[in-house]
């Protein structure tokens, strides 16, 4: 690992016009594109893959390789879906990319479509954020007005038509078959695989489908060089990451650094758990990631280390809570909404997700029993590798984590007859509180 922080889409984010053609124009945007047009689509995959740049919307799956699935020469259009449906609980990093750089989004979208051979593209955005979208909007006709969209990109033949499409604010829309059937117009539902998107995705054709943070990192591989991005993270993840801090921390917010940092790392760049209180335990990728308590500040946070510690790197979203937080009020929180938002297609995730709802706030109120532990791990193993899409997995992910490290904190509610935590003293939870 090279610097602690390493500032590349948040390098400008300071700058009053950052988002503006200009702004970004100044810091260097747009010197990817004749690059990666004058290299040829093949030349361009095969630089992503030299980076070793992964997915960075959780799966972490190698994004070059993702690329050269799509079949060539199969005589069907090909498109490319952003995925900017960011919904998941602490997930707070592409919002303000988007806010502060869309056209390091834009520049990606177009270096990525002429990569896997793509007339069309589409920026699948949240409804709900609006000023996101006026923002993208606004990005994409500077883009077309400068002749970086639209036909014969920069002389180089190539055209490209780049859609910023509004979505009906559902979770579900997050997992990327979903995202496609609610591109077609219809009930964002999730998809069998096989067909894979990049064979059968959007209306039926090969589709790529990548993270907002994930399109938005190509530009600067590509002018940067792919050795310049291999450089930096560790053996296995290469490259950067906006890391999102939240919670019970003196100063939030996002620090871009090379993956491997610690969390002891970026607590020590944000000042640390807030002042008169310790850590307890923390998310390293969001709500549907197994919790990681203070014992694991110096685990390497990439996707190997993460995983070597049973948990998931995902969205890289740590949300940091103290010994004020009640580990049963957060775990039911997090499943209230994993069970809100379950699309009720599949069985185990629909009933899975009710039950255990059920059940938590029977063991919050004191009045459920250590029975009730072995129900609810009993009810997890239903759901997990049982459910037709990742919801299922990640919304057990934090209940089997919960009790395996707060398992006497269960059971201590029964004791008492309730909660044993005042919830005033926690400021996550006085807002919300029973």
């Amino acid at each position: 690992m090279t610097d602690t922080l390493t500032p590349v889409l948040t390098a400008q984010w300071d700058q009053p016009d950052a988002f503006t053609l200009a702004g970004y124009r100044r810091a260097g945007g747009y010197q990817g594109l004749p690059k990666a047009l004058s290299m040829g689509p093949d030349a361009v995959i095969a630089a992503v893959k030299e980076s070793g740049l992964r997915g960075r919307g959780g799966a972490g799956f190698p994004t070059g390789m993702k690329w050269s699935f799509i079949p060539q020469g199969d005589g069907k259009p090909h498109y490319l879906t952003v995925n900017a449906d960011e919904s998941e609980p602490g997930t707070c990093k592409d919002v303000p990319l988007m806010m502060a750089n869309p056209h390091a989004l834009i520049e990606g979208a177009i270096i990525t479509s002429f990569a896997i051979r793509a007339g069309h593209a589409f920026i699948y955005v949240r409804g709900e954020v609006l000023h996101v979208i006026r923002r993208l909007q606004a990005a994409v006709a500077e883009a077309y007005e400068a002749g970086y969209l639209g036909t014969d990109i920069l002389g180089s033949g190539y055209g490209l038509e780049l859609v910023v499409h509004a979505g009906a604010g559902a979770y579900i829309c997050g997992e990327e078959t979903a995202l496609l059937t609610s591109l077609e117009g219809y009930r964002g539902l999730p998809r069998n695989r096989p067909p894979f998107p990049a064979v059968e995705g959007l209306y039926a054709s090969p589709t790529v489908i990548n993270n907002t943070e994930t399109i938005a990192s190509v530009p600067s591989i590509i002018a940067n060089g792919a050795q310049w991005f291999s450089g930096l993270g560790t053996e296995k993840s290469k490259g950067y990451g906006i890391f999102s801090l939240s919670g019970h921390v003196a100063n939030p917010g996002q620090f871009e650094a090379p993956l491997g940092i610690t969390l002891r790392e970026l607590l020590d760049l944000a000042g640390g758990v807030r002042a008169g209180h310790r850590l307890k335990f923390w998310t390293p990728g969001g709500s549907s990631t197994p919790i990681l308590t203070d014992a694991h500040l110096d685990v390497p946070l990439d996707f190997e280390g993460v995983a070597g510690a049973r948990s998931m790197l995902g969205t890289r979203a740590l949300q940091i809570f103290d010994e004020t937080t009640c580990a049963v009020r957060a775990a039911l929180r997090w499943t209230e909404f994993y069970q809100h938002e379950s699309c009720g297609k599949c069985t185990p995730c629909r009933e899975g997700t009710y039950w255990m709802v059920r059940v938590l706030e029977r063991l919050e109120h004191g009045e459920g029993s250590e029975d009730d532990l072995e129900k609810l791990l009993d009810i997890c193993d239903n759901i997990v590798g049982r459910a037709f899409c990742a919801l299922g997995d990640g919304a057990a992910a934090p209940v089997q984590s919960t009790i395996q490290f707060f398992r006497d904190e269960f059971l201590q509610h029964q004791k008492e007859g309730g909660c044993p935590f005042d919830p005033a003293a926690s400021t996550l939870w006085a807002n919300g509180a029973r």
